[in-house]
This record gives structure tokens, sequence and C-alpha cells, in this order.
């Protein structure tokens, strides 16, 4: 199947993007976001990493809409079926959304996807504009916070196991426990022990103790949480965030993830962070695991998606 892809209005370029723009494209991000649902969930980092992977080509799977030089809407194709793109408030309106969106079908499908989809704040500009081109909701996700101030109580894990900053000769069983977990959810490819490694490690601001682990009596990592602290440069409290939580599936309902996260957290707060925050989706079941910390919802996102086939 194919499409016409719509012209940018009259004024506007797009070209390719390349890691030096990462810049511009956090910014625009940002404006959307802060116009959409009243606060910011992403950092430049965030991308730099992302964009770091071996498998990521970023002058293949990106474009940027420009008005002269300032950029004004971004897209990416990260995956084979999923990408992410924005628009900034000012100049909505002018089709930029809709050629972004026939721009990521079109680079999907050459890719071999039979879908490809992005998450949307619900209700947004960029919700309405996904679902009037018939876009389907895939899933809902939902970003929550504990507030600052609030009590972090340890959960006390069984006997014989251990939460701790990951070795380097542990991060191998740690990219399997995180993938095979993600996997029994989510259809996407496997991802890369190289592209994890990269989007961690390359991440700007990496430290070693943004790891962690549990390990069962015996030594072997059964559980894995990825945690970083956004540095704001929007007057927020600095805050922690935990992009990956999983636990190996035969050692799930004896509170490791729970002990995980209120570790994550801790440390992250020793380390300057004042909020902590995770999202999570319908997928996994586990907003209610996250509520009894004490965590609230603070934005709701829908997946939309768009079958190519």
């Amino acid at each position: 199947m194919t499409t016409t892809v719509p012209a940018l209005p009259a004024g506007l370029v797009e070209r390719p993007l390349t890691m030096a723009d990462a810049r511009a494209v956090y910014e625009v991000m940002a404006a959307d976001q802060l116009d959409q649902i009243g606060m910011i969930e992403i950092e430049e980092a965030d991308i730099v990493g992302d964009w770091g992977r071996p498998s990521f080509d970023v002058e293949a799977q990106t474009l940027g809409v420009f008005d002269s030089d300032r950029m004004v809407g971004y897209a990416e194709v990260t995956y084979a079926d999923r990408g992410d793109a924005a628009v900034h408030p000012a100049y909505r309106g002018r089709g930029i959304g809709t050629r972004l969106a026939h721009w990521m079908q079109e680079t999907a499908r050459a890719r071999g996807a039979r879908l490809v989809g992005m998450p949307v704040p619900e209700g947004s500009a960029g919700d309405r504009l996904l679902e009037a081109l018939g876009y389907h909701v895939r899933h809902t996700s939902w970003v929550l916070k504990l507030p600052a101030g609030a009590e972090i109580v340890r959960r006390d894990l069984p006997e014989g196991y251990a939460v701790r900053e990951a070795r380097p000769e542990e991060w191998p069983a740690a990219h399997d426990v995180v993938e095979d977990a993600f996997l029994e959810w989510s259809v996407r490819e496997r991802e890369s022990y190289d592209d994890f490694v990269a989007s961690i490690q390359g991440r700007p601001g990496f430290e070693p103790w943004n790891l962690r682990v549990v390990l069962d009596p015996e030594g072997v990592v059964v559980g894995v949480s990825y945690v970083v602290i956004a540095e704001t440069d929007d007057g927020r409290d600095a805050e922690a965030y935990i992009s990956r939580l999983a636990v190996r599936r035969d050692q799930r309902n004896r509170g490791l993830a729970q002990a995980l996260m209120v570790d994550s957290f801790a440390v992250a707060r020793e380390h300057g962070a004042l909020v902590s925050g995770l999202s999570t989706d319908s997928r996994t079941g586990a907003l209610d695991l996250y509520k009894k910390v004490g965590m609230e919802v603070t934005s709701v996102w829908l997946s939309r998606a768009i079958d190519l086939v």
C-alpha cells in the first residue's frame, strides 16, 4: 500500500537529523509536553542515549522540520514499528504533524514493519490528530511520581537475597532479565546487548550506581532496575526516574520489584533527587503496585498505531 505524503507549508524545509540536533529535538519536545501536559517528561540525555545505540541510524531514521534555522517539528522511527514526533505549539495547525506522521509510516514500511505507532498524551493535539488519521489505541500508559518529601519505606528481601549496584560482569545477566521480562508482553525484536549497554553507558551523566540488581542466594541476577536523575532546566526539583524495572518470571510475588524500586529511589535521593518517577502501562498490570508505595499518576498516555499493510 502506498500513500501520498503531504507537502510542507511554504517557507518550511526538512532534512535528516544528526547527533548535533539532539538539543533542538529536546527543545521541541519539551515545549510540546509543557503545553500539552503542563510538565516536561523528556531530557536531552534521553535522546542522546537512544540515538547512540549501534543499531540506530540517526540520519536514516529521523526527520526535522525547520523554519529558517529553527527546528519546529521532528519525527523518528526508533525501532521497526515505534517512533516519536513533536511539533512546536506555535506551529500547530499547519499540516506539519500530518506530514511527519506520513513520513513515519513510509519509513517504517520501508524497514519491513507491518504497523507503526507512537505515544501521545491522552486528549492532546497529537492524540486527536492520530485518531483522525486512523490510528488505533494499542495500550495505555501512566506516568507516576512519588512527591518530594514522601517517605521511602524499605522493603525487606527474602532471606539470602541482596540488592546493590550491578557489577560489570553482571551486565549480560541484567540484560537477559530485562529483555526476557519485557518480551512477555511487548511485541518487538529482542534488544541486542550492545544496544542495551550503549543506551545506558552512553547516556550523558551515567554513573555505575544507576544500574541496580537483586541477587538470589546463589548470587544470580534475578531482578534489575535502571534509575537515572533527570537534570532539569525549568525550575523543577531534580527527579529520579526508573526507566527499566524487571524481575525474572520464576522470582515474582516475593517483593523483589518493590524492593528494587524503593532501593532505586532511596539511592537516587542520596544523590540529590527530590522527586521520584516511573511509567507503566496496561500490558504489565503493575499500576496498583506503584500506587501502594504512595506514587501518584501525573499524566496518561496512549500508544496509538496504524496498520501499514
